[in-house]
């Protein structure tokens, strides 16, 4: 089966599968991926074509894949991604290209932490507002709490072009999932794809709330640091135990509203 988007000219521009030409360990994770940019997508939270998501391909070190840009999350497919190396070379002809900001975050992340399987950069509007706030993350929510004393903060250097940012951005990061790119968004990194899209879903929802809170003006009840470290172990435990089940269900979702993610 291929996947198929029209051209500004009206052209049915069609790739064809690619599951017969990789591995069935990347071909599951390329399907991961895919339901990925199908789940931001489906949660309100793109950019148009902006924002990029990815992941390493399985067994290897230095490659991994990238939306086909420009393109719609919704119409991304396994087949569509784009298997890039550490040297932004593209190793699969899928018929598309890659963004250059993308290869530079996500190659920065891949490149420096072995650990990592999977990473999405988005610009959300609540993503973008919190981002320009001087303060921590308040633990007011169950999700809020994930991110106490775990979210990194680097600042905006311009677009994400700069081979020279990325020592800079890792070294902000340190050994934290979760970073704030002051006045631009949010970058998380995770195992694999369902944990990347746990924690980016948590961070998004702990943002609204924050800026919700906030715009009441009213006085902020804050809980004790014992508290609230407690809880964290608990909601991360909680959040782990439940991955594989929490994101099948999910894509059944999608399987429900629109399997072609899968092509």
């Amino acid at each position: 089966m291929g996947d198929a988007i029209t051209s500004p000219q009206g052209q049915q521009i069609r790739h064809t599968s690619v599951q017969g030409r990789v591995s069935a360990e990347e071909w599951r994770v390329r399907v991961d991926l895919a339901a990925f940019y199908r789940l931001v997508a489906h949660h309100g939270m793109t950019d148009l074509v902006l924002g990029h998501l990815s992941a390493r391909v399985p067994g290897t070190a230095d490659q991994f894949l990238l939306n086909p840009y420009p393109r719609m999350f919704e119409q991304i497919t396994a087949s569509s991604l784009v298997k890039v190396d550490a040297d932004g070379n593209i190793l699969l002809n899928v018929g598309s290209n890659y963004d250059i900001p993308a290869y530079t975050i996500h190659g920065a992340v891949y490149g420096a932490r072995d650990d990592v399987g999977s990473a999405a950069h988005t610009h959300t509007a609540a993503g973008m507002a919190y981002s320009a706030l001087p303060d921590a993350m308040l633990p007011l929510s169950p999700q809020g709490t994930r991110f106490h004393d775990a979210l990194a903060r680097h600042n905006f250097e311009g677009v994400f072009d700069n081979p020279e940012e990325r020592a800079r951005l890792i070294a902000d990061m340190g050994g934290i999932d979760a970073a704030l790119l002051e006045n631009h968004g949010y970058l998380v990194c995770a195992a694999g794809v369902p944990e990347c899209w746990s924690l980016l879903y948590d961070l998004e929802q702990a943002t609204l709330t924050h800026l919700a809170a906030l715009s009441t003006g009213a006085e902020i009840i804050h809980r004790e640091g014992a508290l609230v470290s407690a809880d964290k172990a608990r909601i991360d435990a909680e959040s782990q135990a439940f991955m594989a089940a929490r994101w099948a269900s999910q894509c059944r979702q999608l399987d429900i509203l629109d399997p072609s993610y899968r092509d």
